[in-house]
Order: structure tokens, then C-alpha cells, then sequence
């Protein structure tokens, strides 16, 4: 049985509207206690989200539907999607809940689900939800005496603050760095500034005044411009900017000039091999990734696991396989010693770590390899499959052949939004241009 509700990141929509409306979180919330209720314990449930007006609605829902099944509530209000991870399986909950559209604008919501060893839940658990959903909740409702309860708790912050702080290697310290951070009116615009500072950082804020409708607007790492400028302006020593949930981050260099998860991830690799920390003799990323990252790698000897699209595919294979280093290009990155999803503020202070510890400016250190052009366009559609048609299908297949063996073509819909991506890879750097061009148009043509 396929998904119809759960996509690539959880469940996600425009707010108030389905499938992101009142009555499918309380069947989502009714569904996900039906089956994480095990045993005769008191089963409990942390609901974190970020600040979207329409989180207040989801959450009540949620709350409602946990309850009706006998699940006690924990609300923690605004934070990171990572901490709603760490403090499900710290606080021994059965269930963890984000309310999240994640880069999404503020019209968008969703609902990301973490099982109580902190992981997000495999398309197996989520079909299953799914079919609670759809047949039999009301005969599954707990009697009167045993519906659950709510509360909220208030200390949160500081537990994941520290957490956070400890992965930052001892004996090191941010003293002396100016450092611009973009929260992205986000559910990190409280807990990162917090973290920076107490590590000795002069911490410049922006993005930290959030109203419910502001998130990611002209701001976080959707609009990195922003704290692009504010590096230079105020002659910071490093830039870093999060996403409305803050499990993804954009770094700069002390001249303003954005780095990208690749890199990051190469320079990290190299720096843990030296230190005898790197597992497994490489790093996972997804199909995204850029050549260049795989020949760097392959120079120190090291590998690079490729898995599709998806920082929970990332995850998935990184723990079957034993690697401690995997993450997506555009800045999900995950550190499995300490998270088990992708955190931006985690991502960025393991990079800082390899700065400081160099004693080099952030220029100097934060750009491992010389990237292999690569163009990537999305194209919005309204509906149908545009990528079956055999017109589009057969320019695919030309393109590809155009491109050769020191290229690569890597076109897919997303699992979030009614786009198309687009993407081309190669030595050529015109030719590139061209071929994504084409194949943008002949989807445009025929999604009109």
C-alpha cells in the first residue's frame, strides 16, 4: 500500500486546508497513539513546533487526538525540530511530534513524527498510521478513566542548550569570534543565539522577532542574502543562517560568501579521519550532491554513499551501515554521534570546531574542493505527471546522451511541493545551461 498522507518529510500542506486541517491532526494524533500504545504504562507524547500562526490550531488538535486515546501530552512550544528529537528519547516518550513546513512559507504547515528512539518513523510505521487513519480510530478510544493528560513544560530550552553545547569539543572556545546568526523567525530564535553566546561568541541576531506570519520571510537560509550583508557589515568572522526549524543551516565565510553543505561536509570528514574520529572510511549524501565532493573524498581515501533525496534516507543508511557523517547540499547535515536528524546549530558549530582548532580564517579552511559545475531550476505544475510524457521523456534521454560519461542528469519531483527539479552536472558548463533549459521548457509545455 502506497503513502498517500506521509511524504518525504512527514505530512505536509497548506494550513487549514487538507490534508493540514484540524480534523486530519486529530485523526493523525488518534492514529499515531493507537500505534505506539504499548503496554500498561503511562504513554506519553512531546509536541514541539516552530512559530507559524497556524501552529496554535494543530497543536490543540494533536493534543485532543493523543488524549482521546489515552496519551499524556507534553507541549514544549517553540524549538528546533533536533530537540523535539533529542527530548523524546531522553524524556523516555513513545512519540515525539514537530509542527513544521520546515523553509516553507508561513502559509504552509506539517506534521514530522519521531519514534521514542529519537528517529524518524520508516515508510513501514507511517503506511501503518495511515491505515489507522482510514479505518477503525472510534472503536479504539481509551475509556473515560484512562484519557490522558496535558501539560507544558518550561525548562526545555535549557536541556537542549546544553546539550548542544557539549558536542562542541572541549578546550575549545568561540571567544574573540563575531558571528552573525539568522534564525529565520523561526523555532531557533531563542535556543541558538543562547548556544553561540554562552560559547564565547559575539552573537549578531537577525531573524529573531517572529509574529506567526514572518518565518522565512526574506530571511534563514531561503534568503541567505540577508546575513550575507550582515557578515560584511559588521566585519563577522563567520555567518550562519537556519531554517524555520532549524534541523538545516547556510554558512559563510568571513567575506560574506555562502558555503554549501558539501563542502562542509568534506571539511569535517577530513578534519575527523585525521583525528581518528570518522566511521567507515567515508560520508553518505544524496544523488545531489556534486561530483567534485565524490573526487575529493576518493583523493583521501575515502568514499561517498550516495542515497535518493531525503535526509531521512541519509539517516536510514548511515545507521545500517555503521557511517557517522552524511547529509544533503543544501545544508542537512547530520552528525550521528550526537543528533539523529539533521541540526543546523550542531552542523554549524562542528565547522567552527575544525576552524578555530586551525587557527585560519573561516576562507581559508571552509573550501575543501573545487565544485564540478552544476545547475539546478525548479518547475512549479499545477497537476498530472508531466515527467511521463514521452515527449519529455525522450529529450530526457537525449540530454543524457549529450552530457556523456563526465556528466549526469538528475531530474525529480519533489516530496514536499507541486514542483519539478531539475538539475545537470558536468565539465561543460554551457552546455549544462542549455540542457536544463530544454528539458524546463518541455515540462513547462506540457504542465501548462
Amino acid at each position: 500500500m502506497g503513502k498517500k498522507l506521509f511524504g518525504t518529510d512527514g505530512i505536509r500542506g497548506k494550513a487549514n486546508a487538507a490534508p493540514m486541517t484540524a480534523e486530519t491532526a486529530l485523526r493523525v494524533g488518534m492514529a499515531a497513539g493507537l500505534h505506539f500504545r504499548r503496554g500498561r504504562h503511562r504513554h506519553r507524547v512531546l509536541i514541539g513546533k516552530d512559530t507559524r500562526l497556524s501552529g496554535y490550531m494543530l497543536e490543540a488538535a494533536l493534543t485532543a487526538g493523543f488524549i482521546s486515546m489515552g496519551m499524556d501530552v507534553i507541549i514544549v512550544g517553540p524549538m528546533p525540530t533536533p530537540a523535539v528529537a533529542i527530548l523524546t528519547r531522553s524524556m523516555r516518550c513513545d512519540l515525539g511530534v514537530m509542527l513544521s513546513a520546515s523553509h516553507n512559507p508561513f502559509e504552509d504547515n506539517g506534521i514530522k513524527l519521531f519514534g521514542p528512539d529519537g528517529y524518524k518513523l520508516s515508510d513501514e510505521v507511517e503506511e501503518q498510521i495511515e491505515e489507522h487513519v482510514a479505518h477503525g480510530l472510534p472503536t479504539k478510544l481509551a475509556a473515560p478513566a484512562d484519557l490522558g493528560r496535558a501539560k507544558r513544560l518550561h525548562d526545555v530550552h535549557g536541556r537542549y542548550t546544553e546539550f548542544v553545547k557539549s558536542t562542541f569539543p572541549k578546550g575549545l572556545t568561540l571567544q574573540g569570534m563575531r558571528i552573525v546568526l539568522d534564525c529565520a523567525n523561526g523555532a531557533a530564535y531563542k535556543v541558538a543565539p543562547e548556544v553561540l553566546w554562552e560559547l564565547g561568541a559575539e552573537v549578531i541576531p537577525l531573524g529573531d522577532n517572529p509574529d506567526g506570519i514572518n518565518i522565512n520571510q526574506d530571511c534563514g537560509s531561503t534568503a541567505p542574502e540577508a546575513m550575507c550583508r550582515a557578515v560584511q557589515e559588521y566585519r563577522a568572522d563567520f555567518g550562519i543562517a537556519l531554517d524555520g526549524d532549524a534541523d538545516r543551516a547556510l554558512i559563510a565565510d568571513e567575506t560574506g560568501t555562502l558555503i554549501d553543505g558539501d563542502q562542509l561536509m568534506a571539511i569535517v570528514a577530513k578534519n575527523w579521519q585525521a583525528n581518528g574520529k570518522l566511521r567507515k572510511d567515508g560520508i553518505v549524501a544524496t544523488v545531489m550532491s556534486n561530483m567534485g565532493l565524490e573526487r575529493y573524498l576518493n583523493g583521501l581515501g575515502l568514499t561517498l554513499e550516495r542515497t535518493r533525496v531525503g535526509d531521512r534516507y541519509v539517516v536510514e543508511y548511515m545507521r545500517r551501515h555503521g557511517y557517522n557523517i552524511g547529509g544533503e547540499q543544501s545544508g542537512h547535515i547530520i552528525f550521528s554521534d550526537h543528533a539523529t536528524t539533521g541540526d543546523g546549530t550542531i552542523a554549524a558549530l562542528q565547522v567552527l570546531a575544525v576552524i578555530v582548532a586551525s587557527g585560519k580564517r573561516a576562507s581559508e579552511v571552509c573550501v575543501a574542493f573545487e565544485p564540478m559545475p552544476q545547475l539546478l531550476r525548479n518547475v512549479r505544475f499545477q497537476g498530472g505527471a508531466p515527467l511521463e510524457n514521452g515527449t519529455v521523456q525522450q529529450l530526457i534521454t537525449d540530454c543524457q546522451h549529450r552530457l556523456g560519461n563526465s556528466g549526469r542528469l538528475l531530474i525529480r519531483p519533489s516530496g514536499t511541493e507541486p514542483v519539478i527539479r531539475v538539475m545537470a552536472e558536468g565539465e561543460d558548463e554551457s552546455l549544462i545551461g542549455k540542457v536544463v533549459e530544454e528539458i524546463c521548457d518541455a515540462i513547462r509545455a506540457v504542465a501548462a
